[in-house]
Formats: structure tokens, C-alpha cells, sequence
């Protein structure tokens, strides 16, 4: 037996791996999920009554998705230009960190539009300058930009705690290790009243699209397609390949920066080390769930935003443990994989 690549994959095939990859997934953790003594059903019941049964879990459920569209979005431009952008969590971090430093008092003074455009480009910019070294290093002296980026995740976490513990610690906060509040007249206007739910849902939806036609529409973006399926046949048909990398790294960069920028001036206000509960990992599973099709990417991170709200109500209602959630997503990469492995490739004798 051997594996032939089909000459075209079908519409067909490409659309249904997906929802098969999530339902094999489902599947797969029932057994886990009945191990902890609970009903698979039940559990599952649950998951979906905690994300969607009311007003206030369908609000959180969007404002949980909210970062992930931008990280999933994030690795979805630096993974079809094959940069392997595994930093995404330090760009996160690095994105909040700008926005709540410059959003605390060098902005506070301008007119509220004004303001909150200049804390989300302050996010966009660190984020893009943190994944701008790793690439280089790539271009010029062929590092492995897997290793790179996921240390630097590592080197930002401790340079975040040393900001929070020193230089931008808020003076207010009674001693607990956070950064210097965003101003209040820069937060983002919600888009429900008494909810978390920001305007940051509706950037993050525009910039799918926007992702969208860049990378559909663009010279910039067929560059950058043609890097990901032939790097040496991309240079020897003219593609900059050196300049075309950096580019996709500035953006990738730039969109987890944002998702920062947002998470801080929508939802929390300062920085904190706990900001994240690894949203810029899982944006990287949102990114292979959608098939690295960025106008999917909105609705891998709705489902991925769906498991982790859903299953902190299983716990409370039922008793299971929260991890439950992280495996779900975990084996949904996995089977998101096998599921494009077999849309892309047949079984011949």
C-alpha cells in the first residue's frame, strides 16, 4: 500500500475535513471524558449549554474567540509562506505590554479614536518587531525559525513578569504584580453593555477579510503563496524570497501583536502574566482547523473559543476536570491533520 497525491483535491473533501477532524476528535475524548465518570453526552450537553445557553455565555464565548481569530489569523499568514511562526504567545504578550504602557499616559491625552488606533498600532508594532528577528536570522544565516520563535516566547514571559514586578507596575494595585492601567477613555466600546463583548470582534472580523484580499488578491500575497509551495521555485521564477519572508513576518507579527493590543484595551486593562491562557498557541490550532483559509479562521476559533468557555461550565455543572478542554484541542489538531493527509493524498495497492 502507498500513498498517491490526488491530482486536485475535491471542494468536496477540502470542506468536510474539518468537521470531521472536530467530530473524530469528539469522538476520541468521550473515552477520556467517561473515564472521569461522567456521560460523554451529558458532558457534551453541557458544553454547549455553557457556551450558547444564555446571553451572557454567548457574550463571553465571542470575546473568548475575539483573540484567537487574530492569532489563528497570525500563523495562517506566516504557515502559507512556510515561516513557521510558533512564537505567536510572545507576540501576544509583547502586543499587550506596548498597548498598556503607551495606552496609561502617552496616549491618554488624545481624542478617545485617536488614542485607541494609536494603542492597537503600539501592539501591532512590538508584535511585528519581536517576530522580525527570528525571520532575519532565518534569511540570512538559515536558523530554524521553529526554535527561535518558540524561545522567545520564553524570553518574553520573564521580560513581562521583570516590567509588572518593576518599571511598569501599577502603584495602585496594593502590591499584586500588573502593569499601569489603560486609560478608561481608551478601552473599547462594548458591543453589549454589562458584558466582555468589545468592538475587537468586529476588527478581528474585518481583518479576516482583509487577510483574506491580501493574500487572494495581492501581488504581495500570490509572493507569499509561492514561497510556501516552492521556495526555490518561487526564487528561480523571480519571487524576493528574502524580502517577501520579512514581509510575512511583519504581518504575521503584527496580527498577534493586535490580538494583545485588543485583549488588553477590551477586556482586562493592565498586563498581568496570567493574560493569556495560550492563546497564542491555540491560535495555531484555529489556523490548521480552517485550513489555513483565513475567512475560516473565524469560525475554527468560535468552535475552539466554544470548548474552552463550554468546559469550564461542565466542570461546575458536572464535575469533570477543565483539562478536558485543552485535549479536545489538541486531538482536534491531530485528527485535523490525518483529515488533510487523506484530502490531499489517496491509498493505492
Amino acid at each position: 500500500m502507498r500513498l498517491e497525491r490526488r491530482p486536485q483535491p475535491s471542494l468536496t473533501m477540502t470542506v468536510a475535513a474539518p468537521f470531521a477532524a472536530v467530530l473524530a476528535s469528539l469522538v476520541l475524548c468521550a473515552g477520556l471524558i467517561a473515564l472521569a465518570g461522567v456521560n460523554p453526552l451529558d458532558a457534551y450537553a453541557e458544553m454547549l449549554r455553557g457556551a450558547f445557553g444564555s446571553r451572557l455565555s454567548i457574550t463571553e464565548t465571542l470575546a473568548r474567540a475575539t483573540p484567537l481569530i487574530l492569532t489563528g489569523l497570525a500563523a495562517t499568514v506566516a504557515f502559507r509562506a512556510r515561516l513557521w511562526n510558533i512564537g505567536g504567545e510572545g507576540q501576544f504578550y509583547v502586543g499587550a505590554l506596548a498597548a498598556a504602557w503607551l495606552g496609561s499616559e502617552a496616549l491618554a491625552g488624545l481624542p478617545p479614536a485617536l488614542g485607541i488606533l494609536g494603542v492597537m498600532i503600539a501592539g501591532m508594532i512590538a508584535g511585528a518587531l519581536l517576530l522580525l528577528v527570528p525571520a532575519f536570522l532565518r534569511v540570512r544565516f538559515g536558523v530554524d525559525e521553529v526554535v527561535t520563535t518558540l524561545l522567545t516566547n520564553f524570553i518574553v514571559m520573564l521580560f513581562v513578569g521583570m516590567m509588572v514586578e518593576g518599571p511598569l507596575k501599577d502603584p495602585l494595585a496594593f502590591g499584586w504584580p500588573q502593569s499601569v492601567p489603560v486609560a478608561n477613555e481608551l478601552m473599547l466600546p462594548k458591543l453589549v453593555e454589562r458584558t466582555r463583548l468589545h468592538i475587537g470582534l468586529l476588527i478581528a472580523l474585518a481583518t479576516a477579510g482583509l487577510v483574506w484580499l491580501m493574500l487572494a488578491r495581492t501581488v504581495f500575497g500570490a509572493r507569499a503563496r509561492a514561497a510556501g509551495l516552492s521556495a526555490g521555485a518561487a526564487e528561480f521564477a523571480g519571487v524576493p524570497l528574502a524580502r517577501t519572508l520579512l514581509g510575512v513576518a511583519v504581518i504575521s507579527g503584527a496580527l498577534a501583536g493586535l490580538a494583545g493590543a485588543i485583549e488588553v484595551a477590551g477586556v482586562k486593562g493592565y498586563v498581568t502574566t496570567d493574560l493569556s491562557p495560550g492563546y497564542g498557541y491555540s491560535g495555531i490550532v484555529v489556523a490548521m482547523l480552517a485550513g489555513l483559509q483565513p475567512l475560516g479562521v473565524a469560525v475554527a476559533a468560535v468552535f475552539v473559543a466554544v470548548v474552552f468557555v463550554g468546559a469550564d461550565a461542565m466542570s461546575r455543572a458536572l464535575g469533570a476536570p477543565t483539562f478536558i478542554a485543552d485535549v479536545i484541542v489538541a486531538v482536534s489538531l491531530l485528527t485535523m491533520l490525518v483529515a488533510l493527509l487523506f484530502a490531499t493524498y489517496r491509498v493505492r495497492k
